[in-house]
């Protein structure tokens, strides 16, 4: 999967790509931008496009196995997919710390220590197998 956090309005990812048990590449970018709002996504590589149509009203007629953080207009918002309501969307705190993916637990007990958003996913790599390669930042407008 990946890690993917978000403190003091940073976004901070790892760029590590995973199938199964086994690394696919260390070198991917994990900022999709559409339209002008920026995806950080999580999950099913093959279920980003369809999350992102969803996300512009586009539903999707199969389940959709990835979430993430959209960046639209300044706004921080959690967006994901189910069966029953498609996509839905959460507008986050940006006060608030947050991360998803597999390394995730990792990354919000860091940043709940005081770590950075890129701290965070670094120590998110040290223990989660699916979380590794480069640490790349964005800064979120607000």
């Amino acid at each position: 999967m990946t890690t993917i956090a978000y403190k003091d309005g940073v976004i901070a990812c790892d760029s590590r790509q995973t199938r199964g048990g086994s690394i696919v590449s260390d070198d991917v970018v994990k900022c999709q931008i559409v339209d002008g709002v920026s995806f950080f996504l999580s999950g099913a590589v093959c279920d980003e496009k369809a999350l992102i149509a969803a996300y512009f009203g586009t539903p999707s007629p199969v389940p959709v196995e990835c979430s993430g953080y959209a960046v639209d207009g300044g706004r921080l918002i959690m967006v994901g997919h189910d069966d029953k309501t498609g996509v839905w969307k959460q507008d986050l705190d940006p006060a608030n710390p947050d991360a998803i993916g597999s390394g995730s637990a990792y990354a919000l007990a860091a940043m709940d220590m005081g770590a950075s958003a890129e701290e965070a996913v670094r120590a998110a790599m040290k223990r989660d197998i699916y979380t590794g390669g480069k640490i790349v930042t964005f800064c979120v407008a607000g």
